[in-house]
């Protein structure tokens, strides 16, 4: 059977999901496993995000300008008028995914280039955790497509500058 078709006769909502999401939701599936196997040799976690971004900085291979519309469009979403959101709650950080750091780049207290792209990784990291470990399908996967198309292209810019070359 396919899919796709199973999909829609079986999980409630999806039938409704428009195709762009239902793409944005594949692709961010692909480009995610394969910063995940290249660049972080399939061990994800905060610390190898940070030490991975932190290498590629001192080595002058960093240009978190590049990063820089999906770093906005996450601020706004989870930080709004001086206070965090209800979707910043929802990431479901753990101690572990370095919370105060992600906290101080997302409410634009901390702007160092390194930290800025890490911290955005690990966002996208968390997006990926609630995706793969269920929690986005709790509510249908409604009204994704922004994160995982800000997400897509973080990571297409973090396979571009941070993958070593050759791998």
């Amino acid at each position: 059977m396919n899919p796709i078709e199973w999909l829609e006769q079986t999980v409630p909502g999806f039938r409704d999901l428009p195709e762009e999401d239902r793409w944005a939701i594949l692709h961010f599936a692909l480009l995610w496993s394969l910063f995940e196997a290249k660049g972080l040799q399939t061990r994800a976690s905060a610390q190898a995000i940070l030490a991975l971004v932190h290498e590629r900085k001192a080595e002058g291979r960093l240009d978190a300008a590049a990063f820089q519309s999906s770093l906005a469009y996450f601020q706004q979403r989870y930080f709004v008028d001086g206070q965090f959101t209800d979707h910043f709650n929802g990431l479901n950080l753990r101690n572990n995914d370095n919370p105060a750091l992600v906290k101080q780049v997302l409410s634009a207290s901390n702007s160092d280039p390194a930290d800025s792209v890490a911290a955005l990784l690990i966002v996208i990291y968390r997006l990926r955790n609630n995706l793969f470990h269920g929690v986005k399908w709790a509510y249908g996967i409604q009204g994704q497509r922004s994160n995982f198309e800000h997400a897509n292209n973080a990571l297409i810019c973090g396979l571009t500058q941070l993958v070593p070359s050759g791998s």
